[in-house]
């Protein structure tokens, strides 16, 4: 199959050291040592890369005649990694992209019109998006959770207050009427506890679909599930025990993109705290046996699988080293949200004397296959362990802007070597151009400064960056050996007409929405075409129907 693209953003390949991919070794990275405090700092890099195995192919397609030889685009084969700037790519026109195996074969530029049988994408293609931080069924709680606790009491799937036990909780009495939204993360987080209080694997599949779908229509071709609703309610085990993790793998199959699915421990409310009922299902006790669960996946060809510390409230620290030591031994990503909320950092001060990323790094947690999630509140000294271990760092502005969480040192932990990327988290829009600008943004409203990133670094961190953050060596890049993972964004609508094609990423990041992907390509098939879903054809409806199933 050969794609001719209008315009096509050309990244070239990061100028620094490889990181092993996945499957490479099986050592586990070196425990890092703390380093003395340092200050934020202006400008940073974003991390690059990616992994392997196609969800489909086609043939490629024979060129015509007025096209020009290949031409190299970075090395023959993806994977590198960087701590380092993304070099600035480039918008070129009349781009040919020949694919064959679900792989880039080759890449033309400068090929004027569309040659016979090319498939044509009009507007600016780009590396396929990357979602590196997703819960599937909090899509469940768009709108809802902006509602007052009041519209939910009377929820048959509600959680009752009793369920609250961790630091910084509001009570019930404390959420003010007039329709308000609950007023912390914590009184949110019993409104998302009634929605997985009610999942089974049959609706969650549902549902995860549904979601995934809307991913593909907002140009994401790879997504990075944070999974921790593992078990019936009250705890008790399915037939199949990783029954909801085969419902999330066999969702984003069904709707064309690929997952990693990070296997989550979540064993405990608190430090020393027991789950409580809506927890139960989260948790298999002890590390030990989520590790034996967890063994038990398999991936599928549009699957990677990977592990996740919830928290370190919810791992006790004397079995963080059983996850980490898991993921490491399987050369698997590994993720872990950190410091979202500072009631937390000030709870494992209490218990251990230590930040949470001091804890991390005293157990071996940290290096360049973790990820930390959210990353907000953070010492100096914890920037410098995070970026000295090259842990990488994902911001999900659009969920710590909606949940009050704040603002996170996106600077200062990339100047320090933590590589950057980005998730929408909770969903309350699934759209990475608006995650990649906020962050922007978020970073000028805290200095009153603008231009930390340039487009094109933003739009690294959306692509290469979280494909390499969720194992995928492979993706990220329009060049040979790639994975033939693609977005097509217009150029043409309301938002993104008038500045040149030259333009084309300034014009994407900081003016185009999920609402301007075209299409979306995943291992050369064409799950978005022209705004359809083809695998799915009415994802509105699919999503209303699966949120229904679950609300009630």
């Amino acid at each position: 199959m050969t794609y001719w693209a209008e315009h096509a953003w050309l990244n070239p390949a990061p100028a620094s050291e490889p990181t092993p991919s996945p499957a490479s070794t099986s050592a586990p990275a070196p425990r890092p040592e703390p380093s003395p405090p340092v200050g934020a700092g202006p400008v940073g890099a974003a991390s690059a890369g990616p992994a392997a195995a196609g969800l489909g192919s086609e043939d490629a397609a024979p060129v015509g005649p007025d096209s020009v030889g290949p031409v190299p685009v970075g090395p023959g084969s993806a994977g590198a990694t960087s701590a380092g700037p993304a070099p600035g790519g480039g918008v070129l026109a009349g781009v040919l992209i020949e694919v064959r195996d679900g792989r880039v074969a080759a890449v033309r530029p400068g090929v004027a019109t569309p040659p016979p049988g090319a498939v044509v994408l009009r507007g600016l293609t780009v590396p396929g998006l990357a979602n590196a931080h997703s819960h599937a069924f909090h899509r469940a709680l768009r709108g809802a959770a902006q509602a007052s606790p009041a519209a939910h009491a009377a929820s048959p799937g509600a959680a009752t207050s009793s369920s609250t036990t961790s630091p910084g909780a509001a009570p019930a009495s404390a959420h003010r009427g007039g329709g308000r939204a609950p007023d912390s993360f914590w009184t949110w987080r019993e409104v998302m506890y009634g929605v997985a209080e009610r999942l089974t694997p049959d609706s969650y599949h549902a549902l995860a679909r549904a979601t995934y779908a809307e991913m593909a229509l907002a140009g994401i071709t790879s997504v990075g599930e944070f999974h921790y609703l593992h078990h019936a309610p009250g705890g008790a085990r399915y037939q199949d025990p990783n029954a909801m993790g085969e419902a999330l793998l066999a969702a984003a199959a069904d709707a064309g993109i690929r997952i990693t699915l990070l296997d989550t421990a979540y064993l405990s409310a608190g430090f020393g705290d027991p789950p409580t009922r809506p927890q139960l299902r989260f948790s298999d006790g002890t590390a030990d046996a989520w590790a034996e669960r967890a063994s038990a996946l398999k991936a599928p060809e549009h699957a990677r699988l990977g592990a996740a510390i919830h928290s370190v409230r919810a791992v006790p620290a004397d079995q963080l080293a059983t996850v980490a030591g898991w993921a490491a031994g399987r050369g698997a990503p590994l993720h872990v949200h950190l410091s979202e909320q500072t009631a937390e950092n000030d709870a494992c001060r209490a218990a251990h004397g230590r930040t949470p990323t001091e804890l991390l790094a005293e157990h071996g947690a940290l290096g360049p296959r973790t990820v930390a999630v959210h990353a907000t509140h953070l010492t100096s000294a914890d920037i410098t362990l995070l970026g000295g271990a090259h842990t990488g760092v994902c911001m999900c502005p659009t969920t710590e802007r909606d949940l009050a969480d704040g603002i996170g040192p996106a600077v200062a932990l990339q100047e320090a070597g933590s590589p950057l990327s980005l998730g929408s988290d909770s969903h309350a829009v699934i759209d990475l151009l608006e995650e990649a600008r906020a962050m922007e943004l978020d970073e000028r409203l805290r200095t009153r400064a603008r231009g930390h990133w340039t487009a094109a670094e933003l739009l690294h961190a959306a692509t290469a960056a979280g494909h390499a953050a969720l194992g995928w060596q492979d993706a990220g890049r329009i060049a040979p050996g790639a994975l033939a993972d693609l977005t097509t964004l217009a150029l043409d609508s309301v938002r993104t007409a008038g500045p040149p094609p030259s333009l084309g990423v300034e014009t994407a990041v900081f003016a185009a929405s999920n609402a301007d992907v075209r299409h979306t390509i995943v291992g050369g098939r064409h799950i978005v075409r022209d705004g359809a879903h083809a695998l799915l054809p009415d994802v509105p409806t699919a999503l209303a129907q699966s949120i229904a199933a679950v609300l009630g």
